[in-house]
C-alpha cells in the first residue's frame, strides 16, 4: 500500500534530508586518498548524530553500521572496514539513512579519490545523469515505469548496464514502503504518481554486466565480472508543482 504523506509530513523528511545531505557535504571535504571506510562511517555517524538525528541503517535488519560504503565493484551495502584504504582512483558509494523525529531521508552520493580515470569519470557522470533526468519524469500522471525507462535509456546508450537486483522505494517513518522504482523498463509501467507520494530513486549503473554476487556477510553485493559500479539516489516528494528533492545539497 502506497502511504501519502501529508505537507506537514513531507516537511518533517525535508529537515531529516537537509542533515543528511549536509553530512554528505563534510564526507566530502574528509574523503581523500589514505582514508579508512571505516573512518568514512565513524565521520558520518558522528556528524548526524550531533545535529540531533540517528543513522536509522544501523541496526535495521541486523545492519551494523551507519553508513553502506561501497567500493569499486561493490554495487550497494558495501561494509565499512578499517582495512580498506581507499587510494587515487577508487570509486566509493556512501549511503545512509537519517532519522530526525521518526522522519526518514535516504539518499546516496558517489565520490571519485583523485582525478580517476576517464572510465570512472564517464560512469560517474552518466549514472548522476540517469538521476537526475528520471526525476523530471517523477510527475503527477505519470507512471512509476516512466522513471526506469529513462535510465536504462541513458545507461544503455552508454555501453553500461543497469542493476536490476535492488530498486528504488517508499520511504516515510520506514526506511521500505511502497512503491518499488524499478531502474529498468518493463511492459508493466506501475502505479501512478500522485501528490503526496515520497520516494526514492537510486540507479546503480555498471560498466559491465548488470548481474551481481553476493558477499559471505550477507550484504554486501559487487558486480560478477568485477567492473566498476556507481549509485546516485535521492529521496523527493511529489508536489503540484512536480518533484521536490528532499536530499539535496540545494535544499540547505
Amino acid at each position: 500500500m502506497i502511504i501519502i504523506k501529508t505537507p506537514e509530513e513531507i516537511e518533517k523528511m525535508r529537515k531529516a534530508g537537509v542533515i543528511l545531505a549536509k553530512t554528505h557535504l563534510k564526507l566530502r571535504e574528509e574523503i581523500k586518498s589514505g582514508i579508512t571506510t571505516d573512518e568514512i562511517d565513524r565521520i558520518a555517524e558522528e556528524f548526524i548524530r550531533a545535529n540531533g538525528a540517528t543513522p536509522e541503517q544501523k541496526g535495521y535488519m541486523g545492519y551494523p553500521y551507519a553508513t553502506c560504503t561501497s567500493v569499486n565493484d561493490e554495487i550497494c551495502h558495501g561494509f565499512p572496514k578499517k582495512d580498506v584504504v581507499l587510494k587515487d582512483g577508487d570509486l566509493v558509494t556512501v549511503d545512509m539513512v537519517v532519522n530526525l523525529d521518526g522522519y526518514l531521508a535516504d539518499s546516496a552520493w558517489s565520490y571519485i579519490i583523485g582525478e580517476g580515470s576517464k572510465e570512472t569519470n564517464e560512469l560517474y557522470e552518466t549514472t548522476k545523469k540517469c538521476l537526475y533526468e528520471s526525476i523530471k519524469e517523477a510527475v503527477i500522471g505519470n507512471r512509476i515505469g516512466d522513471i526506469g525507462r529513462v535510465i536504462q535509456n541513458i545507461a544503455e546508450e552508454k555501453g553500461y548496464s543497469v542493476v536490476r537486483e535492488f530498486v528504488g522505494h517508499g520511504i516515510g517513518r520506514n526506511i521500505h514502503e511502497d512503491p518499488q522504482v524499478l531502474h529498468y523498463a518493463t511492459r508493466i509501467r506501475g502505479p501512478r504518481i500522485m501528490e503526496g507520494m515520497v520516494f526514492t530513486i537510486e540507479p546503480m549503473i555498471n560498466v559491465g554486466d548488470w548481474k551481481s554476487k553476493l558477499d559471505d556477510n550477507g550484504w554486501t553485493a559487487r558486480t560478477v565480472d568485477g567492473s566498476l559500479s556507481c549509485q546516485f539516489e535521492h529521496t523527493l516528494a511529489i508536489t503540484k508543482d512536480g518533484p521536490v528533492i528532499l536530499t539535496e545539497q540545494d535544499s540547505i
